[in-house]
């Protein structure tokens, strides 16, 4: 990791735009868990590799997901990013976007020196999906008719999607066997379901120190996550009236959050969430089992558990 750091800062780096490593930086070293690059680094570990290009993967993957972050906070109008105040209030919405777009043009500079066209192609696809996914949670968002299948379609898209190409990559640059690359990038899929389904639950249970933004933030954007779905599903007449005001149309007054929790509540919609996401981390640890014995594969059982001890 402490190599991949050093390639971030060096190809973060601008002759002509200060302002780039300026942004860039405030993200990058505000300490996010770094979670993807070193997904990628475990799985070429792993798989035996010895060379130096998972270096160079681990850091196009953090490349990706940065840039993801810049331009999300952007549209959802955000003021805090782990902890701190996001960078489009910081500066300004086309500072965010446009250093958006350096870092993703610096990710492919990146992902093509491995000389793997297949390995290129994998994460292309995967910029290509998480891109997909946020411009469908934008129509599915705010319609009380979006299901838990669109919902799941929404998160393979803007979360799991880099996970799973993170892991996948790691395997093929390590010249794992088909068994172990498919089982990589399953595991990476379903712990990217997990982690997300955690992260919908933390914007209503957790605080706002432990997820690094303001608590409600997804009910003040309206935007339909899994507990509030299933939630809906249950909704009687009153109950509807209430997600159709605050959700669908965006009338949202004080006390709104606390009554959106008490509903959720009412009807084990927490609970339930947190099941699905125990389902998937579970999925996660069985998609290991290809895996050659080591070290880092228990590790990254543990990690399919620690993304759902997040939230009790």
């Amino acid at each position: 990791m402490n190599a991949v750091n050093a390639l971030i800062r060096d190809r973060m780096a601008s002759r002509h735009a200060p302002r780039i490593p300026e942004v860039t930086a405030h993200l990058v070293e505000a300490g996010g868990k770094r979670l993807r690059p070193m997904l990628t680094l475990a799985a070429a570990r792993i798989c035996g590799y010895g060379g130096p290009f998972h270096i160079h993967l681990a850091a196009t993957v953090e490349f990706i997901h940065t840039a993801t972050l810049l331009h999300d906070d952007v549209v959802d109008e955000s003021q805090r990013r782990r902890g701190r105040p996001t960078a489009n209030l910081l500066w300004d919405n086309k500072s965010s976007v446009l250093v958006g777009d350096y870092l993703f043009a610096r990710s492919f500079q990146l992902m093509v020196e491995p000389g793997r066209l297949d390995i290129l192609n994998v994460l292309c696809n995967a910029a290509a999906t998480i891109a997909e996914g946020e411009v469908l949670q934008l129509t599915a968002a705010q319609d009380l008719a979006t299901t838990e299948e669109i919902y799941l379609q929404v998160v393979r898209g803007k979360t799991a999607a880099l996970f799973s190409a993170a892991t996948e990559v790691g395997g093929m640059i390590a010249g794992a066997s088909d068994a172990q690359v498919t089982g990589l990038r399953d595991y990476g899929d379903a712990l990217g379901i997990a982690f997300q389904i955690v992260d919908d639950l933390l914007d209503y249970g957790g605080s706002a120190d432990a997820i690094g933004k303001n608590v409600g933030d997804d009910f003040r954007e309206r935007k339909l996550t899994l507990p509030v779905i299933k939630a809906v599903a249950k909704a009687d007449a009153d109950e509807r009236a209430f997600w159709t005001r605050t959700i669908a149309k965006g009338d949202q007054h004080d006390g709104d959050l606390a009554q959106a929790q008490a509903i959720m509540a009412r009807h084990g919609a927490m609970e339930a969430a947190r099941a699905d996401a125990l389902a998937w981390a579970g999925r996660a640890k069985d998609a290991l089992s290809p895996l050659p014995d080591h070290v880092l594969r228990d590790l990254l059982g543990d990690l399919a558990d620690y993304v759902v001890a997040r939230i009790r």
